[in-house]
């Protein structure tokens, strides 16, 4: 497989995509009711959180990741090659989706189809929220917001996809 094709990683057991091209504001919401899930414990995060960190290792991606259940960080971790300000865009990527529990990028992409500054149009710090892709809300079936999953370290929408395709085959795999 080249690099180009996706990622694979044998204790993860998947395959990745990271293709660029930006999905749709409909393609995102379709794609959060399809990843909504019947239990989020700690054992749940920690498990998604380690998938992404393991695939992220083997492809030597320098990534930040933060699972949260609720407002508390369950799982946080460095790759190598990702610095301080990773994890300081996934805490603002977060926040981004722990108030409007959506996904980061469904927020970015939204102000740029209407045509407004994000944090100009809700009077949001910059330095607090971040409107990039990367970070996703964590639903119950039904729709209940009850966490969040994010990454920083790549370009957004990458981002993005290394959190939602990890989602979808933890999903899969129980």
């Amino acid at each position: 497989m080249t690099p180009s094709a996706g990622l694979y990683h044998p204790l993860v057991k998947m395959e990745i995509s990271l293709n660029s091209d930006v999905p749709s504001i409909s393609e995102l919401l379709e794609q959060q009711e399809r990843l909504q899930i019947s239990k989020f414990d700690y054992a749940f995060a920690w498990e998604l959180g380690s998938r992404i960190y393991h695939l992220g290792r083997a492809e030597k991606l320098p990534i930040a990741i933060q699972i949260r259940h609720g407002t508390d960080i369950v799982f946080s971790a460095l790759a190598p090659g990702a610095t301080i300000d990773n994890f300081d865009w996934v805490r603002r990527k977060c926040a981004v989706v722990h108030r409007f529990h959506q996904s980061s990028l469904y927020v970015r992409l939204q102000a740029e189809e209407k045509g407004y500054d994000f944090n100009t149009r809700f009077r949001l710090a910059a330095a607090d929220y971040g409107a990039s892709g990367g970070a996703v809300p964590i639903l119950l079936k039904g729709g209940t917001f009850i966490g969040s999953a994010g990454v920083s370290g790549l370009p957004d929408v990458q981002d993005h996809l290394l959190v939602t395709d990890c989602l979808s085959e933890l999903i899969k795999a129980q």
